[in-house]
């Protein structure tokens, strides 16, 4: 008697079908096909065991059992759940007509208890794309596997619950999750507010300019001076994800096995910091069992980067691809996997090895030529890639003393949203393109044209400061979103002027004894 059940596996932070066939003859053999992995083909002693505690004869027949198709590597324990109820059928020790119905999934501890998994999410999607009557995952999977509309979820506990479901001596209650109604609800809550940021007033601007443009940044300045702690806080002053976005972000971090149990969707943009000491594959994904890396874990959200000449240069020069394309392409003998990597680097450094160098009252205690050495960690190329370097002064005495609250998240994320809001309505004819940061050299000539004396401004600027032809393209997209703040179809020249003045580590004369002034 040929049975199957199916169930899914996960390629990248998609899902496809794998259909699972067993059938039994005379015989006491076992045999699993289908290019199963160590964790696969050891199921067998799992189901067995989870089957008698369950108070039910496991089968002393030969058995076949094969995972289609068949050139697809099957990982993981998460197939011993329609395995085991596969080997059940085509014994006749249940009897489920419709056991096809369902796409099933769970791994199954020796008790019979079944154990959540990752990637239920994407697998969900599948399951409601190809129309299966309803989806069996582990009871702690199954407000993730709910989030996905017009599809029955059952959550199970066990493989007893399961049988007896199946069977109909048992009901399971659908796992119901109104997601829009949890979205609008979570989405604007912060831990961290601005608010509590006393000065650094021209720092909370080059934030909100990255926000608003979905730029990247830098902040180079002496330890203590905050760096870190504001960067914590840019979260609450990005626009809400989309629900598109939220169920992006949600399936990256379910395949990654990154949420928790009985989550829900991700209402918040991710935030990431990984240490300086992450590797290569950490950071952008893959490995023996290919996963997502840190970028693509801070997808539609923010990675930061702190001490960031502190990361081996292997480790930077891989962020250069990604940076311009937004997604990462990991190509190895055995695999071949695209992951999402739209992200927004913000990073923070030093301005030297004892961390003084233009400090307004501690002298720099670096030998000559250690400040451009550090800086040189990090390479022409990846440096051009970040929008806007900004030098941050430690805090004024009086600014930390004052009472007054510095401006709330809430009133910077309003201004953010209405510029966001400009450049949605811009490129809403190009595909792929969002915001700002996003545009390429077409999009700039057709959307930030620029006067005579803008011209000039930035002709001066790079001239003097022996900029390359990328930091051009960065000011630009830089000063058509300061304009967007302002709510002005036309780039200013105060516009400029303030876009130029994001270019600090690009003059010629930084880590000098004097550093030249802007040409205006």
């Amino acid at each position: 008697m040929l049975v199957k059940t199916y169930g899914a596996a996960v390629q990248g932070i998609d899902a496809i079908k794998i259909t699972i066939e067993a059938v039994s003859a005379p015989g006491s053999t076992f045999n699993m096909v289908g290019l199963a992995d160590t964790a696969v083909k050891e199921s067998y002693q799992r189901i067995q065991a989870a089957v008698e505690q369950s108070g039910r004869n496991f089968p002393r027949h030969r058995m076949v059992v094969n995972l289609s198709p068949a050139d697809v590597k099957k990982e993981g324990a998460a197939y011993d759940l329609p395995i085991a109820l596969a080997i059940l059928a085509t014994s006749g020790r249940i009897q489920v007509p419709d056991l096809d119905s369902y796409m099933i999934m769970g791994e199954l501890s020796l008790d019979g208890s079944v154990l959540p998994i990752r990637g239920v999410l994407p697998m969900a999607i599948l399951a409601r794309k190809l129309g299966f009557k309803g989806m069996i995952v582990p009871k702690a999977n199954a407000t993730e596997a709910a989030v996905v509309n017009n599809l029955k979820v059952y959550g199970a506990a066990s493989l007893r619950q399961v049988i007896d479901f199946l069977e109909g001596s048992t009901a399971i209650d659908p796992t119901v999750v109104d997601t829009r109604a949890e979205f609008a609800a979570d989405c604007d809550c912060f831990e961290y507010d601005f608010a509590e940021v006393k000065g650094q007033e021209q720092v909370k601007r080059a934030f909100e300019v990255a926000c608003a443009g979905g730029h990247n940044i830098l902040l180079v300045g002496p330890p203590g001076s905050g760096k870190s702690m504001m960067a914590k806080r840019l979260p609450s002053i990005l626009p809400p994800l989309s629900l598109s976005e939220a169920l992006e972000t949600t399936k990256i971090h379910s395949v990654a096995g990154k949420l928790a149990r009985d989550s829900r969707l991700m209402t918040r943009r991710p935030f990431r910091s990984p240490h300086h000491t992450i590797s290569p594959v950490a950071l952008v994904g893959g490995g023996t069992n290919p996963m997502p890396g840190e970028i693509s874990l801070a997808h539609n959200g923010i990675l930061f980067m702190d001490e960031f000449p502190e990361f081996p240069r292997t480790v930077l020069e891989v962020l250069r691809q990604p940076l311009e394309d937004h997604h990462i392409s990991i190509a190895r003998a055995k695999y071949a996997i695209e992951y999402p990597a739209s992200f927004m680097l913000v990073a923070s450094m030093n301005p030297c090895p004892c961390g003084y160098y233009n400090h307004p009252t501690k002298a720099c205690e670096c030998p000559p030529g250690a400040v451009r050495k550090y800086l040189n960690r990090i390479s022409g190329p990846l440096l051009d890639r970040i929008d806007l370097q900004v030098e941050i002064q430690p805090v004024a005495f009086d600014d930390m003393a004052s009472g007054a609250p510095g401006e709330s998240s809430a009133e910077i994320r309003r201004r953010v949203i209405a510029a966001r809001s400009i450049q949605q309505q811009r490129f809403a004819s190009e595909p792929g393109v969002h915001c700002n940061a996003q545009m390429n050299t077409r999009l700039l000539h057709k959307y930030a044209p620029l006067s005579d004396r803008c011209l000039e401004i930035l002709r001066q600027t790079m001239t003097r400061f022996d900029m390359s032809a990328r930091a051009y393209d960065r000011i630009l997209k830089v000063a058509r979103t300061v304009a967007d703040l302002d709510a002005s179809p036309e780039i200013l020249p105060e516009h400029m002027q303030e876009a130029v003045s994001y270019r600090n580590l690009d003059r010629s004369s930084w880590g000098a004894a004097s550093a030249a002034p802007l040409p205006f």
